[in-house]
């Protein structure tokens, strides 16, 4: 998976894996997330958002997608 730098108090950088609709997301503290069967529109979303940590709240952790740390 290939991960893109995002401005972020919180986030350091988001990625997606199409083949699996999964959605990459690496913390400041260290900590990776994948989060899984999430629209590629979401992962786009979450890239331009204006407040990533927003977006990630509202649109993937709010919408209950399952996920696994990985790190």
């Amino acid at each position: 998976m290939e991960y893109f730098s995002v401005r972020s108090s919180t986030v350091k950088a988001v990625g997606y894996d199409e083949a699996s609709n999964t959605l990459g997301v690496q913390f400041l503290d260290g900590r990776e997330y994948h989060y899984f069967a999430v629209p590629k529109s979401r992962f786009d979303g979450l890239r331009t958002a204006s407040s990533v940590g927003r977006y990630l709240n509202q649109f993937i952790k709010e919408a209950y997608y399952r996920y696994k740390q990985v790190k």
